[in-house]
């Protein structure tokens, strides 16, 4: 495999990748300073100037998680390291005469895990298409995404919303230094999938955002993950009591204890909630600060977000991947009367009716993955689509393999078709002979309308955009097709529904 080195100059200093199999890649460029010591819980500082060339062929560490999260291949881990504020940008080998577009991928993981260095999301095929591609690390859990504000003291700050400021700081840093490995700064798209979706949608309402990306796509966004200050200042003290402190002296501790007991107390906490549920899963965006002054579905519906285009989809089996991984979604009937326990009898009347076969195991999971994930999508179409042009989709496509297997086109399926997974290997395996052309058909399809918003905004001229009259919605399958307003007794069923307190 013939591999030769390139470089390029950003801001702070020369950076040298390689290039292999027709794309240029240059992985692990810091674009914060190592959040450590004092700087642990504190809004992320720009990278420092560094002197010569720095080497970025391999991948470094990862944020703290769970070490079974890191895997990358067989019996092969990432190391963690609290160091982790880098990105990774991949190119055509063959310059553009003209500026490409750019696209930004924030990967999910529920706040909790995952790695731009997973290699799903190698985004080489989307680079071959015609696009600047950078995918981004932001930290996680307890050190990122769980808001430990409240905790400050006179001489110790603890900043909110860690992990926005990060991808903020990432935005500027690609904002200033993409032109050099030949992208567009002014034609920015992110986009991302679960929490990565969430984040996509975060952004649009971060005031510090502005400017930053022209367009967005927010493939499975979740519902609900949102919290007030009130609410998270209570999830900081019970955080506290994990590591067995008082409040008052928390904030001292948080600095001295180890990346793996945060993120051991940051689990507890979680199994804490799932059985004591405050509302709101404990990690993720907290409404209020500097960062994030509105509800994001708030700020889009009274049109104070980024006026920007935007994609947002969901999967048709969404809940299934829940019943085998990650239990963490009401895909049973006991964990959906639980859910919705608290509710006014009428609201939990209309939910329940809208899924005829409840409580079939089939409705179940059907109404879990609407909650979680569904509910969201048609949401935020609804909000944005008033103040800006927003595509709603829907993936249905799963080859034999997937449907065989139980999962269909459960959550974070559509990532084989835009990473174009089904052309590797590993894509022929799940599609054995029978489903190959298909499963090719349907990534091109996606891949083609992702690269069409990229450049123009317009994933499509036979997409119609979202509008409250008609709904339209594409959906991906073997034949792609529109459709309007597809299931409004399970969309209606959700309308105005929050776990909040």
């Amino acid at each position: 495999m013939h591999e030769r080195t390139i470089r390029a100059q950003t801001s702070i200093g020369t950076v040298e990748g390689f290039t292999r199999d027709g794309v240029n890649r240059w992985r692990s460029i810091p674009y914060a300073r190592a959040p450590l010591g004092r700087l642990r819980f504190r809004a992320p500082l720009p990278a420092q100037p560094w002197s010569g060339v720095r080497h970025c062929h391999g991948f470094t560490g990862c944020a703290p998680q769970q070490r079974r999260y890191t895997l990358l291949g067989v019996g092969r881990y990432q190391p963690m390291d609290e160091d982790c504020l880098t990105l990774n940008v991949v190119t055509p080998e063959i310059p553009s005469v003209e500026p490409l577009p750019v696209m930004v991928f924030i990967h999910g993981g529920g706040y909790i895990l995952g790695s731009s260095a997973t290699p799903l999301y190698d985004g080489a095929a989307l680079a071959r298409r015609g696009c600047v591609y950078v995918s981004v690390n932001y930290r996680l859990g307890a050190l990122g995404c769980l808001d430990l504000s409240s905790l400050s003291t006179a001489d110790i700050t603890i900043d909110s919303n860690l992990y926005l400021r990060d991808l903020v700081l990432a935005l500027q840093w690609v904002r200033d230094n993409v032109a050099q490995f030949g992208g567009d700064p002014d034609n920015v798209t992110i986009f991302g999938e679960s929490a990565g979706a969430c984040i996509t949608s975060a952004l649009l309402a971060v005031p510090a955002a502005k400017g930053l990306f022209a367009r967005a796509i927010a493939e499975s966004p979740a519902a609900g993950l949102a919290r007030s200050k009130e609410i998270s200042a209570e999830f900081a003290k019970r955080f506290a009591d994990v590591l067995g402190v008082p409040a008052q002296d928390a904030a001292r501790t948080l600095l001295q204890v180890s990346a793996a007991q945060l993120v051991e107390a940051q689990h507890a906490l979680i199994d804490q909630g799932m059985e004591n549920r405050l509302g709101a899963f404990p990690i993720g965006p907290v409404i209020g600060d500097d960062i994030l002054p509105v509800d994001p579905v708030e700020a889009m519906r009274g049109g104070s977000a980024h006026r920007v285009p935007l994609i947002v989809g969901t999967n048709a089996e969404e809940g299934r991947l829940f019943t085998r991984f990650l239990k963490m979604l009401p895909t049973n009937q006991s964990m959906i009367e639980e859910l919705l326990a608290d509710t006014e009898p009428d609201a939990r009347e209309r939910i329940t009716a809208a899924y005829p076969d409840y409580p079939s195991a089939s409705a179940c999971i059907q109404l879990g993955g609407d909650f979680a994930f569904s509910s969201a999508a048609w949401q935020i179409a609804e909000a944005h689509s008033t103040h800006a042009p927003t595509y709603l989709y829907r993936y249905d496509y799963a080859p034999r393999t997937l449907r065989w297997s139980g999962l269909g086109a459960t959550h974070a399926t559509e990532l084989l078709a835009v990473f174009d997974v089904y052309r590797t290997r590993f894509g022929a395996l799940l599609t054995a002979a029978a489903d190959q052309r298909a499963a090719l058909r349907v990534s091109d399809q996606v891949q083609r309308r992702w690269r069409s918003f990229s450049q123009t905004g317009v994933p499509g001229d036979d997409w119609p955009a979202y509008a409250p009259d008609d709904r339209a919605v594409l959906v991906f399958d073997r034949k792609c097709r529109v459709e309007f307003d597809p299931h409004p007794d399970r969309r209606m069923a959700w309308d105005g529904f929050s776990l909040a307190p």
